[in-house]
């Protein structure tokens, strides 16, 4: 797929990550999107006359014109929901961007990854927490991601570079801004570190709204998000509840009950929303993580008869890396569900998958 056509996927006006993926699968490749008839697109379950109209309009294309302009200027990784190099345990949520931006060096499916998050009115007691975070986690290759918001996520984004921790910082704007704009030398020194990721493409300033959006990357991004200070309203508390949707671990510090800036901590541990952990040696009890990362086995190659077709062969490889959904496999292969649906057929009647509830398959 071009990298025009998946840019240009994400202008269509009235389309978000949940549609964008339905016309993928559907039609099977960004390009093919743009190329179908009104015909066939009004065919598409969910998909109405407005949005075949931006379909059909020509405004999307000319933006993501203006996109990959920038980001092949600066140096952006433009990452699609079918690259390889895009976030896997984000991609597992429902409601995961069709596109990322990003600029910087960090394997963003590197074996560990924790989320920090906590109020922008910090205390000395957040952020020597960030620091002692950092100190305990330094041996264990992680990756730590927050928003480059102030107070916490600053202060633990801070401490990784101090203790040579890779970090990612996650936007609510586009690459070509920056806020606040005071943490712009932090920022230079994370795209050096590790990164700084956004879904949002230039000219998008750092709206209201944005923020919530940005947090649920957050909380698909990594393994488990820690919230280390919070009052009962912010967007903490709004990344934990995200986290928790997506059945991920979440952790907080208690505090003392008079301070407000534990309250919203000492809620999702009263409310069961958060495991309470005194230490960052708590966090690495419970993650299971020994001190040094052990590389992963990959699945032996099976043995497959020589006369699989092309397209049997690409479900048969990209299943050796774990099981997969239809939808998600009609995106990865850029291939139309009504063809692939004869290929898993296939498959599975030379018993070389096998079909789970959901529409899910998996190798025999």
């Amino acid at each position: 797929m071009s990298t025009l056509h998946k840019i240009a996927l994400t202008f269509i006006k009235s389309i978000g990550p949940v549609h964008a993926k339905n016309l993928l699968a559907y039609c099977g490749s960004a390009e093919a999107v743009f190329s179908a008839t009104k015909s066939q697109l009004l065919q598409i379950p969910g998909i109405g006359s407005k949005t075949v109209e931006a379909v059909l309009n020509t405004t999307a294309l000319k933006r993501a014109e203006e996109e990959i302009n920038f980001v092949e200027k600066h140096g952006i990784e433009v990452l699609f929901f079918s690259d390889k190099n895009y976030p896997n345990r984000l991609k597992n949520c429902y409601d995961a961007p069709i596109l990322l931006y990003f600029k910087g060096k960090a394997d963003l499916n590197q074996p560990r990854i924790i989320s920090v998050v906590g109020s922008r009115n910090a205390t000395e007691y957040g952020r020597s927490l960030c620091k002692q975070i950092c100190e305990i986690l330094a041996p264990y290759n992680v990756l730590i991601v927050s928003g480059l918001a102030y107070g916490i996520d600053v202060a633990i984004h801070k401490e990784c570079i101090s203790q040579r921790i890779t970090t990612v910082g996650v936007l609510g704007h586009g690459l070509d801004r920056l806020y606040p704009q005071v943490h712009k030398s932090v920022s230079q020194q994370m795209v050096l570190n590790g990164g700084l990721l956004s879904e949002f493409p230039i000219l998008t300033n750092p709206d209201r709204q944005n923020f919530p959006q940005r947090n649920r990357i957050i909380a698909g991004i990594s393994d488990a998000t820690l919230v280390v200070e919070a009052s009962i309203k912010g967007g903490a508390l709004i990344t934990a509840e995200i986290a928790n949707s997506y059945n991920k671990d979440v952790f907080a510090f208690p505090g003392r009950t008079n301070d407000l800036l534990s309250e919203g901590c000492n809620f999702l541990i009263k409310t069961n929303r958060a495991g309470l952990i005194n230490n960052a040696k708590d966090l690495i009890y419970y993650l299971n993580w020994d001190e040094e990362v052990k590389p992963i086995k990959k699945q032996p190659q099976i043995s497959m008869p020589i006369n699989l077709t092309a397209n049997e062969h690409k479900v048969i490889d990209v299943l050796q890396y774990g099981q997969l959904s239809i939808d998600e496999l009609c995106i990865t292969l850029s291939i139309q569900q009504s063809k692939l649906a004869i290929v898993m057929l296939t498959l599975e009647m030379q018993g070389l998958i096998i079909s789970l509830p959901g529409k899910v398959y998996k190798l025999a």
